[in-house]
């Protein structure tokens, strides 16, 4: 048995001006090659982003703390009539676009600091842009995540190393801040290892465990017992959701 706890905190407000950046494509007509990633989502369809995602430049992705943010985006028209499609698209920030050095930030080193930029999933970005554009102009913005069923939190590794991918998480959705509790341990902070994936080295096998998740609007949710004192690794389970 589980209970849940949500705890409001001193928040800031998804951003509700418009920005401008440039968008690109990548991962094929079906997306298949948008899997994996360095938020460490692995299958996006399974963990229930699908095809509406994207990759971050750097100045975006912010060592994956961004990861699991939301952005609505519409191709500028303005600017490139020939190539913008009409309509807006929401994306789930899942993957980070690495800068390359070695070339010019306003010919194919798109993702080079300080630029902003999102390489897109091929199937969001023919939604707002011709794919034969290859690069449009767009504008930009934070919105809430609207996910379905509960926060989840996968438990991988091994015993006095607990590496926990924390998914499907709204509001917000990027993850600033988790904490872990033993049934017969107190609250302990846990370290983002990469992506979304948060550590912990105390050995907490056998006891049922709960979870306090922060994101960057300052909300906190406190799952309680959520996975039980049998849990394994590899094992998947749901709690609250903001």
């Amino acid at each position: 048995m589980f209970s849940f706890l949500w705890i409001a905190g001193a928040a800031y407000a998804l951003d509700s001006a418009w920005q401008s950046a440039h968008a690109t494509f990548y991962g094929g007509s079906d997306a298949s090659g948008t899997m994996g990633g360095a938020c460490g989502y692995g299958n996006l369809y399974s963990q229930g982003y699908g095809t509406n995602t994207a990759a971050l430049s750097t100045a975006l992705f912010n060592n994956g703390a961004t990861c699991g943010a939301c952005y609505q985006m519409k191709c500028n028209h303005h600017s490139d009539p020939q190539w913008c499609l009409p309509g807006t698209v929401t994306v789930t920030a899942t993957n980070l676009c690495p800068p390359n050095s070695a070339l010019p930030n306003d010919n194919e080193g798109w993702c080079n600091p300080p630029l902003q930029h999102f390489d897109m999933a091929q199937p969001a970005f023919q939604q707002i842009a011709i794919y034969r554009s290859g690069i449009v102009p767009i504008i930009f913005r934070r919105v809430t995540c609207m996910r379905k069923g509960g926060v989840r939190f996968t438990i991988n590794g091994h015993s006095y190393f607990n590496l926990v991918l924390i998914t499907n998480v709204g509001g917000a959705g990027d993850v600033e801040a988790v904490s872990i509790k033993g049934s017969n341990t107190g609250w302990q902070p846990m370290s983002r290892n990469w992506g979304q994936n948060w550590q912990s080295n105390s050995y907490l096998n056998g006891q049922s465990l709960s979870f306090q998740v922060t994101t960057s609007d300052g909300r906190t949710i406190i799952s309680y017992n959520v996975a039980p004192a049998n849990w394994q690794f590899s094992q998947t389970f749901e709690g609250q959701q903001f």
